[in-house]
């Protein structure tokens, strides 16, 4: 977003850094974004990029062990990484909502469905234990779930993956939060369930004018879902920008390389091999300097090795971290990128 004041956030240089036994892991480092309202933006990247850990930490649900700092994280009029915890925990679960990889690790196991729906209503808003009712129950027949009242009454054990999902974003909603961000919530669910997920989060996006951060390592749902794109390696944002922008003419390295990952229906042959990037994210734990990528990359020169590398913008108008020049774009990767958008 061009206009900072629309956003509903604006993190501006968020890094965490995490103090294991053998040093200080820098699982986050400088990574800026906004997302205004009813729009959203993806994370995407390989698992250890940082994803979740950015997640975590606009919620303020990091480990102890870890270290916030930022210019600032605005949301709702206030400064996220200033606020005190009392003032965090009224923003979660009300105006700030997060929809977990696992609902069955979300949800109590020893309570109903029901009563922990209501819990949320009944700590924000207050008012009768009826009206909470009344609220899980019109919002359950909004997420698609057949006889709410029934599922009110039954244990998460008794739901199937998407169901509980979906009790997880109909928890999420209780309260109209102005932001969700939703933590791969489809990676434990079948296709077809998939597809009614996504397809369910934007409807109610669209309904709500909810801002919504979605983080996946898939491709596909950024095509579906995303109006920007942040992507992430090492714990770094190494190219950002609309979701047009980012797959018609992807500018860094390792966004090409997760697109010749992805096969294109109807124009790859049975002999044909997906693309593939060599390799692991390497550590991030004591002094990063250079590129991260630059052990997995094809165009690596001596450049990489040293320094900062700083993000600059494609005449695109994306932008990336990399001293490659945006215009030596494969023509397989658009070709990708056009048949999944």
């Amino acid at each position: 977003m061009n206009a900072q004041d629309e956003a509903v956030i604006d993190v501006a240089n968020l890094s965490v850094d995490i103090s294991v036994p053998a040093g200080q892991l820098h699982a986050v480092s400088d990574i800026s974004f906004s997302v205004g309202p009813g729009k959203t933006l993806c994370l995407v990247g390989e698992s250890g990029c940082g994803k979740t850990i950015t997640s975590l930490a606009l919620m303020r649900l990091l480990p102890r062990s870890a270290r916030l700092s930022a210019t600032h994280i605005r949301f709702d009029g206030r400064d996220l990484s200033k606020i005190s915890e009392k003032e965090m925990a009224a923003l979660r679960g009300n105006r700030l909502g997060m929809i977990f990889q696992d609902p069955m690790t979300s949800l109590n196991p020893v309570y109903r469905i029901g009563d922990q729906l209501e819990e949320v209503y009944l700590r924000h808003r207050g008012g009768p234990r009826a009206k909470a009712r009344e609220r899980a129950h019109f919002l359950l027949e909004k997420v698609g779930i057949i006889n709410p009242g029934q599922r009110l009454t039954q244990y998460p054990h008794q739901l199937s993956g998407g169901l509980r999902q979906r009790m997880m974003i109909a928890m999420m909603l209780m309260c109209e939060p102005r932001m969700l961000i939703a933590d791969e919530p489809t990676t434990a669910l079948d296709v077809t369930v998939q597809v009614q997920i996504l397809n369910l989060l934007r409807e109610l996006q669209q309904e709500f004018n909810t801002a919504m951060i979605l983080i996946t390592h898939n491709l596909g749902v950024v095509a579906r879902m995303a109006d920007h794109v942040a992507v992430m390696y090492a714990g770094r944002i190494v190219e950002q920008g609309t979701a047009e922008q980012v797959f018609r003419q992807p500018a860094h390295p390792y966004t090409r390389g997760l697109l010749e990952c992805i096969p294109r229906h109807g124009q790859s042959a049975h002999h044909d091999k997906l693309g593939s990037i060599p390799g692991i994210v390497p550590s991030l734990v004591g002094k990063i300097e250079g590129c991260s990528f630059r052990n997995r990359c094809l165009y690596v020169h001596d450049g990489c090795q040293s320094g900062a590398i700083a993000m600059q913008q494609a005449i695109s108008g994306q932008n990336y971290r990399c001293l490659l020049a945006p215009h030596e774009v494969s023509g397989a990767s658009i070709a990708k990128a056009e048949n999944m958008a």
